[in-house]
């Protein structure tokens, strides 16, 4: 009598195991669909760029999109009109968790702080960068103000 109950026993004791191994691998699953979740609905901080073209009145726009692109073309989501800039001269864009900033084969170059920019680089606020005549200054938080701003059109 006691080999069927040792035997009902063991059997019980594997179907619990195999029970608890499930269990564990379906909560490890649900908890990285989560986290996966969680990192392409990743909120992107706005960044306000403040543009100076010579002796104009500085233009400012807050953006909250992966990437932006300056330059004299007019698909760019900033707007440089001067000769001095090439048609897509810089590209800014967020990945990592941080802003970076990157010279996009412009013909003149585009300086960071007045260093010339050859890699792409990560921004800070009070960052300048320089493309042609056109001075952009960053602000990551998308605060602050600045005393005679304009809206650059849409």
């Amino acid at each position: 009598m006691s080999g069927p109950i040792v035997l009902g026993l063991r059997i019980l004791l594997a179907l619990a195991l195999y029970a608890f191994l499930g269990w564990t691998l379906w909560t490890i699953w649900q908890d990285l669909k989560r986290a996966g979740q969680q990192a392409t609905t990743q909120k992107i901080p706005a960044i306000r760029l403040e543009v100076q073209i010579k002796n104009q009145a500085v233009i400012s726009r807050t953006f909250s999109q992966p990437e932006i692109i300056l330059g004299r073309e007019s698909t760019c989501d900033v707007l440089l009109d001067d000769a001095t800039v090439s048609a897509r001269h810089a590209k800014l864009n967020y990945h990592h968790g941080q802003w970076w900033v990157e010279d996009i084969g412009s013909t003149n170059g585009t300086t960071l702080n007045d260093e010339k920019l050859t890699i792409a680089t990560v921004l800070a606020t009070g960052d300048e960068i320089q493309c042609g005549n056109a001075r952009v200054s960053i602000n990551r938080g998308g605060m602050g103000t600045v005393s005679s701003t304009q809206s650059l059109p849409e």
